[in-house]
């Protein structure tokens, strides 16, 4: 998994945890892909005030994966989705196979 897409991953699930500035400041650098001067120009931050708040922010992140291991559980559900998604198309029962995958794609949408 690409570094940046682990802390986008990260951000989502434990987002709501992280101050409001720190949040703010993960989604310009990891959504958003604004530079560190972009995002601290506006909000009066040095650049590598920017920097080390996006490393100590990381931190949280991991720590809260490492404890929790929500993001984890929830690649391993969208996993078990897909190959149920892949197994009700094979089945020869089209009205059965629809049904099923109806299900499947709203248990995604729950995730």
């Amino acid at each position: 998994m690409a570094k940046e897409l682990k802390f986008v991953l990260l951000l989502d699930c434990y987002g709501e945890l992280l101050t409001e500035h720190q949040r703010n400041v993960m989604e310009l650098y990891y959504c958003d892909d604004l530079s560190l001067s972009e995002i601290g120009e506006p909000m009066g931050i040095t650049r590598q005030g920017v920097r080390a708040l996006i490393k100590r922010t990381e931190g949280l992140l991991l720590n809260y994966e490492e404890k929790l291991g929500f993001a984890g559980r929830l690649g391993k559900m969208r996993s078990c989705f897909e190959a149920l998604e892949e197994s009700a198309a094979q089945i020869n029962d089209a009205e059965l196979s629809a049904k099923i995958t109806e299900q499947i794609h709203k248990g995604m949408e729950l995730l």
